[in-house]
């Protein structure tokens, strides 16, 4: 018997980290499933980084990187992140709910019948075919917005505007290479300032601003990986809180738990 109102999350970066945040405070118990070798770029908000370190936390919620889910639960207990990326917990727990947060801008194996509620967030997904629900996760006016038909707004491919910055400012692999930073989240850099090295080939700012994001040291990425992001608003405590677009979506999310009357 598995205490408390049970939510599993797939996925811990950011976005659902953010989205773990609300439902945590909410009152509901929360597992997030992951990948072995998660690519977050946001570490200081990810609780995928438990996976690499044993435990994380964000905002002062803590998450334990655990081989399984336990039975007792209390309110204040960790968040769990599991190693499972195919929902192999689903075999041996009946949860309230499931929220798919791996913003992989499509349906990796998500369906309805995985839990009694089950929303989606962004493109990928259609409501009533592979999710109760989906949540919005585009910048914009609809950013959030919980979908009961349809889908989400489709993949753009270009990240969202910030302070008049959008593709310039999130950093991609030129090639293949182990990561070497030349810096931390939460420097300031100027444009053409190394940022970090991928397989030695220096990597350099292509705006002004604040390092936001910054892939683990040591991560063997592949070419065209986003490994990592510079924050024109340069306002250093951004780095360690979750953001207004991942506290927008958990809202959402929040939303369509309760409006779907998740037991």
């Amino acid at each position: 018997m598995i205490e408390g109102r049970l939510v599993i999350v797939r996925g811990a970066g950011d976005l659902a980290t953010g989205v773990i945040l609300r439902l945590v405070r909410a009152g509901f118990r929360v597992a997030a499933l992951e990948t072995g070798k998660p690519s977050a770029i946001r570490r200081t908000v990810s609780f995928s980084e438990a996976l690499y370190d044993g435990s994380a936390t964000v905002e002062g919620i803590r998450a334990l990187r655990l081989a399984e889910l336990p039975e007792r639960w209390s309110p204040g207990d960790p968040v769990a992140v599991l190693e499972d990326p195919g929902c192999a917990l689903l075999a041996r727990v009946r949860p309230a709910a499931l929220v798919d947060a791996i913003i992989a801008k499509r349906n990796l194996g998500t369906r309805l019948d995985m839990a009694p509620v089950v929303v989606a967030l962004g493109p990928g997904f259609t409501a009533g075919v592979d999710a109760h629900a989906v949540v919005e996760t585009n910048r914009g006016h609809d950013l959030g917005r919980v979908l009961l038909s349809g889908s989400a707004q489709p993949n753009t491919g270009v990240p969202g505007l910030i302070a008049g910055h959008g593709a310039e400012r999130v950093i991609h692999a030129p090639r293949a290479g182990r990561v070497e930073p030349r810096c931390a989240i939460g420097d300031t850099v100027a444009a053409g300032d190394p940022v970090l090295a991928i397989g030695g080939e220096p990597v350099p700012a292509p705006i002004g601003g604040v390092v936001r994001g910054l892939i683990r040291p040591g991560f063997q990425a592949e070419r065209g990986l986003k490994v990592a992001d510079v924050d024109p608003r340069c306002v250093r405590e951004h780095c360690f809180t979750a953001s207004d677009k991942a506290r927008a979506i958990g809202g959402g999310v929040l939303e369509a738990l309760l409006m779907l009357g998740t037991p």
